[in-house]
C-alpha cells in the first residue's frame, strides 16, 4: 500500500467513522505527505488527534452536504476517499431526508468539489446493501454509486477517475 500514497496528500469523508478512521491509521504507516480527516463530530476528531499524534494528519470539521466547506477541505488532495455516510439501517427507515442529505447528496457534494479541485481519483466507498435494495439505506448507497459512475461520463476533459 505504500507506493501509492507516497508523497500523496489523502483525503477523507466521515474521517472518524470505522472506516475512515482505520484507513488514516493504516495511511500513518505509509508515506502518505498529508492525511485530511473531514467529519462533523468535532470530539472524535479531537480524540483521533490525541490518539494519532501525527502533524502530517489535519482534522477538518465538515458536514458533507457543505459544498464550500468541502471545497476548501479537498484543495490540495491527489486522492480522495468518500466514507461519509448515514449507515444505521432503522435511523435511516425514521429519519429518511437526513439519509438522503447525507448519503445521496452529500455524496453529490463530494463529486461535485472533486470536479473543482481535481484529485488523481475520487473513490466512493458503498456495501452490498446497495445491490438490490431492500432498505433506504441500500437505495441511498446505490445512488452514490450511480453519481460515481455518471461522474465519469460528465467530468470533461478533467483527469480524475471516480470508482
Amino acid at each position: 500500500m505504500s507506493y501509492a500514497f507516497d508523497e500523496k496528500s489523502v483525503f477523507i469523508t466521515g474521517g472518524c467513522g470505522s472506516l475512515g478512521s482505520a484507513l488514516a491509521g493504516r495511511l500513518l504507516t505509509t508515506r502518505a505527505r498529508r492525511i485530511v480527516l473531514f467529519d462533523n463530530d468535532q470530539s472524535k476528531l479531537a480524540e483521533l488527534e490525541r490518539r494519532f499524534g501525527d502533524a502530517r494528519v489535519r482534522y477538518f470539521v465538515g458536514d458533507v452536504r457543505d459544498l464550500s466547506r468541502l471545497r476548501h477541505a479537498v484543495e490540495r488532495c491527489e486522492v480522495a476517499f468518500h466514507c461519509a455516510a448515514l449507515k444505521i439501517i432503522p435511523s435511516c427507515e425514521y429519519n429518511p431526508t437526513e439519509a438522503i442529505k447525507t448519503n445521496v447528496l452529500g455524496s453529490r457534494n463530494f463529486i461535485e468539489a472533486c470536479l473543482d479541485k481535481v484529485p488523481e481519483i475520487a473513490v466512493g466507498i458503498s456495501t452490498d446493501k446497495a445491490c438490490s435494495p431492500l432498505n433506504l439505506y441500500g437505495a441511498t448507497k446505490l445512488c452514490m454509486e450511480r453519481l460515481f459512475i455518471a461522474a465519469n461520463r460528465f467530468k470533461g476533459d478533467r483527469k480524475t477517475i471516480y470508482t
